[in-house]
C-alpha cells in the first residue's frame, strides 16, 4: 500500500497522468468527449507555460536562498544527496549525468574548499535495479578523480528515497562523531530534505544548488506559450509537492 501511495499514485495526479486519463476517458464517454479532450488539452497548456512552471518551482526554491561556497560556514562532513546521475550509470568512467550534476559538483567544491572534513554520497538504488553498482559507487570514483581523498569519501548504505538517506546520515554522525554537517541537495528538494533531516535528528546548514528559476528575468511572450522543459519543471514541482505532504502524512514522526 505504501508503494502506491509512494510511487504509483504520483504518475496519475501530476499533469501528464491525469492528461492521459482524461484522454482514456473520453474514449468510452461520448457524451462527454469533447469536454473531457479540452479540459486534457487546457490543463496540458497550463502546465507547459514557463510562467506556471517557474511560480511553482520558485514557491520551493524561495524557502532556502542559495549562498557562496567561501562565505559557508565549515561542517564535520558534507551529506550530498542522491539523483545525480541518470539512470543508465552502471559505466564507472564516463556515467550518465542527470538533473541533478550540481549536487556532486557543488559538494565536491565544497570538499576542496575544506569546508567539510568528509563527504558523504549515497547508495542510491531502488527495488527494480538490476545493476550492483550504485550511484554512490560512481560517484566515489568520480570524486577520487577530481582530486578528493579515498580516505575522507563515505558512502551510505543501500537507500531508496531522502527519508532512507535522513536516517542513514543519522546513523553514520553517530558513527563518526559528527556533530554538524552541510546538506547538498537542489533548491527545490531541500524543503522536503530538510525537514526529514530534521525529523531524523541531524544537525545540519542546508546548501541548496541548481536553481531553476531567475526572479530577476522579465517576463515575456513566450513565457506563456507550452514548452516541454517548463512541462518537465511543473512535473517536478508538483512531485515533490506531493511528496511532501506524503511524508507528513506516512513519514516518521
Amino acid at each position: 500500500m505504501m508503494l502506491f501511495f509512494h510511487k504509483l499514485l504520483p504518475v496519475f495526479v501530476l499533469p501528464v497522468g491525469f492528461v492521459c486519463v482524461l484522454l482514456a476517458l473520453a474514449l468510452f464517454c461520448e457524451k462527454q468527449r469533447r469536454r473531457l479532450i479540452v479540459v486534457a488539452l487546457g490543463l496540458l497548456y497550463i502546465a507547459s507555460m514557463p510562467v506556471v512552471s517557474e511560480a511553482l518551482i520558485g514557491r520551493l526554491e524561495d524557502s532556502y536562498p542559495s549562498q557562496s561556497i567561501a562565505g559557508c560556514v565549515p561542517a564535520d562532513a558534507i551529506i550530498v544527496l542522491g539523483g545525480i546521475l541518470g539512470y543508465s550509470h552502471t559505466g564507472l568512467d564516463f556515467p550518465s549525468w542527470g538533473d541533478g550534476v550540481n549536487r556532486f559538483t557543488v559538494g565536491v567544491a565544497l570538499m576542496r574548499a575544506g569546508k567539510g572534513g568528509a563527504i558523504v554520497f549515497s547508495r542510491a538504488s531502488t527495488p527494480w535495479e538490476k545493476t550492483h553498482v550504485t550511484e554512490g559507487d560512481v560517484l566515489r570514483t568520480q570524486a577520487i578523480a577530481m582530486g578528493v581523498p579515498a580516505e575522507k569519501i563515505v558512502l551510505t548504505p543501500l537507500v531508496a528515497d531522502t527519508a532512507d538517506e535522513a536516517r542513514a546520515a543519522a546513523a553514520l554522525c553517530r558513527e563518526h562523531g559528527w556533530k554538524h554537517v552541510l546538506l547538498v541537495t537542489s533548491g527545490w528538494h531541500m524543503p522536503r530534505a530538510a525537514w526529514l533531516f530534521t525529523r531524523a535528528g541531524v544537525d545540519f546548514t542546508p546548501f541548496p544548488v541548481g536553481f531553476q528559476r531567475d526572479p530577476r528575468r522579465p517576463r515575456t511572450l513566450l513565457d506563456f506559450l507550452p514548452h516541454a522543459d517548463s512541462l518537465a519543471t511543473t512535473e517536478a514541482a508538483l512531485r515533490e509537492t506531493y511528496g511532501q505532504i506524503y511524508y507528513r502524512i506516512f513519514g516518521p514522526k
